[in-house]
């Protein structure tokens, strides 16, 4: 799951707990949403530290200088 997938997941379950005031039996609606937007935080936090990882910091290579060449000019 990407961070597409989590930040719908958070979506979904601030839409039920918020914004509906549905009744169905046997489950919770408002518990079921506050599931659904816990597991898409903590995916965003997974996301989050595995792509700080992934980044690799390269340090920028030094120019190189080609000496006793005149035919061309710099």
């Amino acid at each position: 799951m990407g961070l597409g997938g989590c930040i719908i997941l958070i979506a979904v379950g601030a839409i039920l707990t918020f914004a509906t005031d549905w009744e169905m039996k046997g489950a919770n609606l408002d518990v079921i949403g506050l599931i659904l937007m816990a597991v898409g935080f903590i995916g965003v936090v997974t996301f989050a530290s595995i792509a700080k990882r992934r980044r690799v910091v390269v340090p920028q290579a030094t120019p190189v200088i080609e000496e006793g060449r005149g035919d061309r000019p710099y």
